[in-house]
């Protein structure tokens, strides 16, 4: 009975996300196949290539599980060669940041959590297990899989203080739900103890750590500072303020903060990357109302011309947040100085970058207070703490240098969760 109802409020919701879907589609030019993979509908062949091999199916919701389940890709790729790796998504970035990893075979829309939409995908794709990342527990989806006997691991883990009351709202209707899922490698004991709360057995849980630690360092980082600021027409003297990640209210906090320290360094250059680059259009009027000339990343080409003192950068794309961070000097991360909840600071340690962060990190608090616990970046209150905090790091090049030191031994330091999680997906797999 309480799925039936799910499924009429879900066909209820359809009436305005199919629209909504179809619109974002236009955007990313994926109308059709967008709607027929949420449908569970696949294109023509698409399925007989899968029931010829043993299919792996992993779910990341959007860009940042995206990025944080790669260390866990290349892992499987390793361990099972022979092996369909199929990634799935619900946003359009994130099937854009997808299509660049090489171990992924298939990129496809996760299916709404209709229980017939989702039968007939199980039923297509025939997976031999689903991997969840960061508990992204679809009831429809877990208990369809559970019937056809798919075990599901969930991976990376995590209850944030945003998410548990929810959870905890849905009382005892969760706990079925939960019983269903093969396992919770969670990353934190604080996660482990907040999803047996909810109704998990201490049998299906494990602190596995967090994957984001696992972080390979990317290819760009081994191109000099030199080289970027050539590609994105920079001059070569500039230093760099990437703030990447932004949500809106923060753009314009950065922006007056780069107008001010414009005043003490004229050589400053701000990169501003938005979490969604369809922001960029309205964020590019924001600039322009406080007369800050911006040059969009896709209009930058090898003859375009060098971008002057007190421009901004303004990046319209996806998946090179890594690139930006590489060219920086100093690295401010979103989402933190509105109430968002943050975003990954660990891959401006990645590249030994000193990062800044907002107050706001309730998604990221664990992370947010090893960096703060190893001098791996620091943290602001507000627009005037920011400045402050810049125009230090702006004076100090040695501090810059600690900080982005310190944040990437913390890395070294708490490695090993994919190997954790492989100890579970062998497990199962080999059942």
């Amino acid at each position: 009975m309480i799925y039936l109802l799910y499924d009429l409020i879900l066909c209820l919701s359809a009436l305005f996300l199919v629209p909504y879907y179809l619109l974002r589609g236009v955007r990313y030019g994926k109308t059709r196949r967008g709607i027929r993979e949420r449908l569970g509908s696949y294109r023509k062949g698409f399925c007989n290539g899968l029931h010829e091999r043993r299919v792996i199916w992993v779910h990341a919701v959007s860009v940042g599980e995206t990025r944080a389940v790669s260390p866990l890709l290349r892992a499987l790729r390793h361990r099972y060669p022979d092996a369909v790796l199929l990634l799935s998504h619900v946003t359009e970035t994130g099937r854009e940041v997808a299509l660049t990893i090489p171990e992924v075979d298939h990129c496809i829309f996760f299916p709404f959590d209709l229980s017939w939409v989702v039968r007939r995908a199980l039923r297509r794709i025939s997976p031999a297990i689903v991997v969840l990342m960061e508990t992204e527990i679809w009831p429809n989806f877990v208990r369809a899989a559970h019937l056809q006997g798919v075990p599901i691991i969930v991976v990376n883990g995590r209850i944030s203080d945003r998410s548990l009351p929810r959870y905890r709202m849905a009382g005892k209707l969760l706990q079925p739900i939960l019983a269903e899922v093969t396992a919770f490698c969670m990353q934190t004991a604080q996660d482990a103890r907040r999803i047996r709360l909810l109704g998990a057995t201490p049998e299906q849980i494990m602190v596995s750590g967090n994957l984001k630690f696992d972080m390979p360092e990317p290819q760009v980082a081994s191109s000099s500072q030199a080289q970027l600021l050539h590609e994105f027409r920079l001059p070569a003297d500039s230093l760099v303020w990437v703030a990447g990640s932004t949500h809106a209210g923060e753009e314009k906090l950065v922006a007056e903060v780069y107008r001010q320290l414009l005043e003490i360094h004229s050589q400053l250059f701000l990169v501003l990357v938005p979490r969604r680059p369809e922001r960029a259009r309205q964020v590019g009027e924001e600039l322009a109302k406080m007369n800050l000339r911006h040059v969009l990343r896709t209009a930058i080409d090898g003859d375009t011309q060098p971008l002057q003192a007190g421009d901004v950068l303004l990046v319209d794309t996806v998946g090179e947040m890594l690139t930006f961070y590489a060219m920086a000097d100093i690295v401010f991360v979103g989402g933190s100085l509105v109430p968002v909840g943050g975003h990954n600071i660990l891959e401006a340690s990645l590249l030994n970058k000193p990062v800044i962060y907002g107050p706001h990190m309730q998604n990221f608090k664990e992370i947010a207070g090893l960096i703060r616990k190893a001098q791996g970046g620091l943290t602001v209150a507000d627009r005037d703490d920011l400045y402050h905090q810049v125009r230090l790091l702006i004076e100090n090049p040695a501090e810059r240098q600690r900080l982005g030191e310190n944040g990437h031994n913390l890395l070294l330091q708490n490695r090993g969760a994919t190997e954790r999680t492989m100890a579970v997906i062998d497990r199962h797999l080999s059942h």
